[in-house]
């Protein structure tokens, strides 16, 4: 994404005292894809992303900026620029794609995305050499060489600063249904775990990651930053990790819930339900209205609850703790944000939910192989590697 840097400001002492928060449009759009390289012949992991990233070079030499390193050399992360609507966001996605494939193909490197491989073990992968890595490693120790995961991050531009904790805070409430809806992680290292999304249990186990808390003002979460500065926790605001947070560096809200989308049809209509989501919260700004939020061990258990049971959880919808079915209430949700996603020009990408309710969820999907083909995990990378390449049937 291409947009004016916001900007850590300090005192004399050190001190932070205020974070700048960039111009953006409002509601424009960049997407982050992380994707698994796997050896075509066994389906495991691939430390093949040094290489793939050589071959997408620019003509002088400069590195790719929409094909991307990651933690681990087994993965190629896809950046888009910044779009208006969704459809272009896909498109700009599947040119890099395109691209990373024209290189992996000949390698005999197939590209996958789900939110943990089913059956590659952590121990036997590679920590991309950058010292960001290796320190982030050297802190979480254990828990940090785990971090055998891909997701997707949704950026959507915020154009006043003061929206931002608002809308964050009212996104919370639809926390499972991003997760459950995304949810790709029900393997570990070759076992069954139970849960939809194993990525959400695991990721939060590092020191800044996980649920936000809930700020009522940008000067409270100048603050807690400040605070964490001090005492030694992060060095930079951008270190936060949380499953929803202020960009201030690019003016968005960014969405790093999800877990790894199979396909881009997947990726469509999460992305079109972030983006008509924050637009419904921005406009009851607009008309002066109270975002409702829900106490925070609500939002928790919510998390909980779409991690481990899916599209099958019941979730709590409001502070008086009134529950309903997590796919009963999609289906009032879509109707209710498509007069914002017609004028958006993503009614289509949005009612693509229908579709992922319909084929299962990835975790589904993958169980669903995997019963099919006598408990083959093999067959389950054969399956994503499938449907990200040629999208549901």
């Amino acid at each position: 994404m291409t947009r004016r840097a916001g900007a850590l400001a300090v005192n004399s002492e050190g001190a932070a005292v205020r974070i700048d928060f960039a111009r953006s449009e409002r509601s424009t759009l960049g997407i982050e894809w992380e994707l698994a390289t796997v050896d075509r012949a066994t389906g495991e992991l691939a430390p093949a992303a040094p290489d793939i990233l050589r071959g997408v070079e620019l003509p002088r030499g400069d590195k790719n900026p929409h094909a991307t390193a990651e933690l681990l050399t087994n993965t190629v992360e896809i950046v888009t620029g910044v779009h208006r609507s969704v459809a272009d966001g896909l498109a700009d996605l599947s040119r890099t794609i395109d691209a990373v494939r024209a290189v992996a193909d000949p390698m005999g490197v197939d590209l996958m995305c789900s939110g943990t491989h089913p059956f590659s073990r952590w121990q036997t992968q590679q920590v991309t050499a950058k010292q960001r890595y290796e320190k982030l490693i050297d802190r979480t120790q254990w828990w940090g060489r785990q971090m055998m995961i891909w997701g997707n991050h949704v950026h959507v531009g915020i154009e006043d600063r003061d929206k931002v904790l608002p809308i964050m805070n009212g996104l919370l409430s639809y926390y499972p249904h991003f997760q459950a809806l995304s949810a790709s992680s029900p393997y570990w290292a070759g076992e069954s775990t139970g849960y939809a999304s194993s990525r959400a249990m695991l990721f939060q186990q590092l020191p800044t990651a996980g649920l936000p808390p809930q700020f009522g003002a940008w000067a409270n979460y100048e603050s807690m930053v400040d605070d964490m500065l001090h005492v030694g926790v992060i060095e930079h605001y951008n270190e936060l990790r949380w499953d929803v947070r202020p960009s201030a560096r690019w003016g968005t809200l960014e969405m790093r819930v999800f877990d790894g989308l199979a396909t881009a049809q997947e990726v469509g209509a999460i992305v079109a339900l972030t983006q008509c989501l924050v637009e419904e919260l921005s406009t009851a700004l607009d008309s002066g209205k109270e975002i409702p939020t829900m106490p925070p061990w609500y939002v928790r258990e919510n998390k909980w609850r779409a991690a481990r049971y899916g599209m099958d959880a019941t979730i709590i919808r409001d502070a008086a703790g009134t529950e309903r079915p997590l796919v009963e209430d999609l289906t009032e949700l879509l109707p209710r944000l498509a007069p914002i996603a017609e004028r958006l020009g993503c009614l289509s990408e949005l009612y693509d939910i229908e579709v992922i309710v319909e084929h299962g969820a990835s975790y589904q999907r993958q169980l669903r192989v995997a019963g099919e083909n006598a408990g083959s995990l093999q067959a389950v990378v054969r399956s994503l590697v499938r449907e990200l390449r040629d999208g549901l049937d």
